[in-house]
């Protein structure tokens, strides 16, 4: 067989390596100064007001709906195709989930579903920029205007993209991204909170540290709140630190690896192309594709020795959330089904090759043939 083209492969330079090794000598293992240059680079990047870095998207937006002092009676709105952690934070907090559906050509919240789902009891709408696909801001914008529902936007997955101009990080109300491997940026585990609220911004960063605030009046920490230990650490935001210096060029390349892809595939009657959400600029963190028979074409893929996956969950078919009773899955999700259905995820890294991308489209299409 010839070489295996895994999925991914993270980031990984000898000006990485130098980094931790740095961290590793200083004797600084936990949450420090290395910490804080990663929360002030994302901050000059998106120029937010707050960036705060924590051990995991998840933790990420756990902290943002307990910020926002959500809990019983309260509901929040997630897209059905997602990841399970952005409902399990809901339903962590104690409040009440609400799936709608998503709109299959983008694989984004469906935003007329949206607000037919609002009700008085709505306390924050939780969407997902979906493999860096952006949202649309603009209607978004207009039902947070319209209805005073603060947004906790899911970017697990969207460093670097943008809509109309505005940078995913900058428009919700409170931002979480993810350092998940599979993400360009990425720390091993981790995540970055960002809003311009100063208030919750506080809040956040004390729970994160055990509930603790520093004060004028005394010589010790003072423990206000009862809180909990989400620090990222010096040694995982080494790595972070660096791959943040050289954001734009990863972009860059990335966008251009997806070009490759795109011109590749577009015209072939077997494969459709997702749609990047009109006004927006994505981020690419996957490739996705729709294709017929995807369960088959993803075992045949591996087969040959392409490292395929699918594109994520449809929530309503799990019974983490089917049978709870705190969660409402509201309409028939067809355009989720269609895409877990249906999405493909096609391997992209830094060092994926043009040769590879063209070898993973020349067995796609033997597969698709087959």
């Amino acid at each position: 067989m010839i070489g295996k083209i895994p999925l991914m492969k993270p980031y990984l330079t000898d000006e990485v390596k130098q980094k931790v090794l740095e961290v590793l000598d200083s004797g600084m293992w936990t949450e420090g100064s290395v910490t804080e240059e990663l929360e002030n680079q994302f901050r000059s990047y998106l120029g937010c007001k707050h960036a705060l870095a924590v051990t995991s998207c998840t933790t990420g937006l756990e902290l943002a709906l307990r910020a926002l002092k959500l809990g019983p009676g309260d509901e929040v709105i997630v897209p059905d195709y997602t990841y399970p952690a952005t409902a399990d934070v809901v339903d962590i907090v104690g409040a009440n989930t609400v799936i709608i559906d998503i709109d299959p050509k983008t694989m984004n919240m469906d935003y007329d579903k949206l607000e037919a789902a609002i009700t008085s009891r709505t306390k924050a709408i939780l969407p997902v920029s979906l493999f860096g696909n952006p949202l649309d801001y603009e209607k978004l914008g207009r039902i947070r205007k319209h209805y005073g529902i603060p947004i906790v936007e899911d970017a697990a997955c969207a460093i670097g993209a943008e809509h109309g101009g505005i940078k995913v990080g900058t428009f919700a109300d409170i931002t979480v991204f993810s350092f998940h491997p599979r993400k360009f940026i990425t720390t091993g585990e981790g995540g970055m909170v960002t809003t311009d609220n100063s208030k919750w911004a506080d809040w956040m960063n004390s729970y994160k540290h055990f509930g603790m605030e520093k004060t004028e009046t005394r010589l010790t920490t003072d423990f206000r709140r009862i809180g909990t230990n989400y620090k990222l650490s010096n040694l995982l935001a080494a790595v972070g630190v660096v791959q943040m210096r050289h954001v734009e060029e990863l972009l860059v390349h990335r966008r251009a690896q997806a070009k490759i892809y795109h011109d590749l595939l577009e015209g072939n009657a077997k494969v459709t192309l997702p749609e990047t959400t009109a006004g927006g600029i994505h981020s690419y963190q996957s490739f996705c594709v729709f294709v017929e028979n995807r369960d088959f074409v993803l075992n045949s893929m591996r087969a040959k020795g392409i490292e395929v996956q699918i594109g994520t969950y449809a929530l309503h078919m799990h019974q983490a959330f089917s049978e709870n009773p705190r969660c409402k899955v509201d309409g028939e999700m067809e355009g989720s089904r269609f895409a877990f259905a249906h999405c493909l995820a096609l391997p992209l890294f830094h060092t994926l090759t043009e040769a590879q991308q063209e070898r993973v489209v020349r067995e796609l299409e033997e597969v698709l043939t087959a």
